[in-house]
Order: C-alpha cells, then structure tokens, then sequence
C-alpha cells in the first residue's frame, strides 16, 4: 500500500463524510499502532474550484496533512519517513485494488504536469493516478493550494495548483482526468494521518490549522466553508482534538494530545461565517499549461 491510499481510502469506507455517517467500529489493532486519523468535513455545493489553507504546528516523520479532498481524489503535504518533505497530489480511478486490472478506457490519465512533477500509478485501497512535487516545508508557514474541475464529457479533468512563497505566485503542478460521469467536486474534507505506524510514531503529536476555506460553484458564487464536522477512523485512542481557533479550524492527533475541544462528530462553526471574503488572483478553472498529450497514468 502507498503512502498516500491510506488516509482517502480510510475516511471514504468510514462512512464520515460530510453526509454525517457514523464512524466504524473500533478497532482494536490499531490502538497505540498509529496516531489516530482525524478529519474535518466540509459541507459545501458541488463545485467547481477549492481552496484551502494549512499552517503546520507540529510535524514528524510519516505525517499526512491532507488540505484539498473530495470524492475523487486528494492534495496535502507529507512528511516521508526519511524526513523528506512534498505536496502528493492524487486521483482515484475506480474501487479496484490492483492498478493494472482497470480496464485502459477507464484509467485515470495525464493531460498536464509541471516539469519537476514525478507521476505514477497506485493500489492496495482503490487505484489511480498520483503526483509528487518536492518541497520542503516548513512548521509555521502558511501553505495555499487549490483544486478545480473541468468537466468533459463523462470525464472530469481535476488540476492542483499550489502557491508557492519563495516566488509569491500559483504553480501548476498536475492535471488528472478521470472517468466521472460528468460531475464536478463534492465531498469537500481535510484530515491529518500517520502512515509510518511503527508504534513509536503514536507518541509523537502532530498539529495543523486549516484555514480560509472556500469553494466556487459552476454558477460563479463563493460559498465559505465556514463550518466542519470533526470525525476520525476507527482507531480507538482518544489523545486527538480540533477546535475553534480565530477564524482557523484546529486538528490534532498522537502524542499528548488532549481532546479538550469538539467531541467526535460534532460541527464546528466559525464566527463570521459567511461575512468572510473569498480570496483574490486564483487561477482560473481549466487555465493549466498542457505539457503532455491524454495518456493513461502507468
């Protein structure tokens, strides 16, 4: 299994998007394993453009921070286990666990990429096509990345951009097509993850803040995603919380984590709500830079 499948994969098959299913059963096996996976559901329209925020308080090595999910896919920064740091960017193309089973028609496939993009093929928990920029992020920083969708036909083309603060301008990474059936983005989320589960990266804690969400509709409005509800997966442990911070979504998970904020499933609300002003200079939906022909992904 990749680093990247657990964390989606996980949260789609717990039932706890925004639709406010239950969680799954406890398991036991993962209990002081892994720090437990948390996440924040974001109810929101389909859309046809989403942006989020992430401030990284505390990290460690086999960290997920995924900012940008939906039903189809994934965005976020990691921290490999060899202390290596990037943005993976990811999109599923059916419920298959074996990557060369899927028919070609039916394969997630490479419209576009930036030349410092690596790409590449997945399974073990659905498959797909996946992305890989390296970046070396830093705690404290503020980190902006965006997620569009342009429909054609019974494919949709998603595209990740990022903004990077060293050039203070937005990077096309990656544009994924993948068979849809013609929607757009729905089932809006962010969680934080540990995949290096060796029983040692339970005790160490990790800390984001997710911040100024938004999604833009195929009509053209901005809709806030001004409130979330907090879930986790079937890990048992309760050293995790997430909070009401400002104008920021809290998320916290391993370690000495306290969960002295929202009880699990509880939404949390922020206090402007919809006063609160989209962001200005995104990129535009299908504006991405086409670097490569239609080809399947592997």
């Amino acid at each position: 299994m990749t680093q990247s499948v657990r964390g989606l994969a996980g949260f789609l098959a717990l039932g706890t998007l925004v639709l406010g299913l239950s969680v799954a059963q406890a398991d036991e096996r993962l209990k002081d394993i892994a720090c437990r996976s948390v996440h924040l559901g974001y109810p929101a329209p389909e859309g046809v453009l989403f942006y989020n925020e992430i401030t990284i308080q505390q990290s460690a090595v086999g960290s997920y921070f995924m900012v940008c999910g939906w039903d189809k896919g994934y965005f976020g920064l990691q921290e490999l286990g060899n202390g290596k740091k990037l943005l993976i960017f990811s999109v599923w193309d059916s419920n298959q666990n074996d990557p060369k089973a899927v028919k070609e028609d039916q394969r997630t496939k490479l419209i576009s990429k930036d030349e410092k993009v690596r790409i590449g093929r997945f399974g073990g928990e659905g498959t797909g096509g996946q992305s890989f920029f390296d970046y070396d992020w830093k705690v404290g920083a503020t980190y902006r990345l965006l997620v569009t969708a342009k429909v054609n036909d019974q494919r949709t083309e998603y595209s990740g951009y990022f903004f990077v603060p060293e050039t203070q301008d937005w990077k096309h990474l990656v544009t994924f097509s993948t068979v849809t059936g013609g929607k757009n983005l729905s089932g809006y989320y962010a969680f934080i993850e540990d995949f290096k589960r060796d029983g040692v990266s339970a005790t160490k804690a990790r800390q984001a803040h997710f911040s100024n969400g938004w999604v833009m509709t195929k009509a053209g409005d901005s809709v806030s995603l001004s409130k979330a509800r907090f879930t986790g997966d079937s890990n048992p442990v309760m050293n995790i919380n997430a909070a009401v911070d400002g104008e920021r979504y809290f998320l916290a998970t391993g370690g000495d984590t306290k969960n002295t904020g929202a009880k699990l499933r509880e939404v949390l609300s922020l206090p402007t709500g919809e006063k609160r002003k989209p962001p200005v200079g995104l990129p535009r939906v299908g504006s991405s830079s086409r670097t490569s022909s239609s080809s399947p992904v592997g």
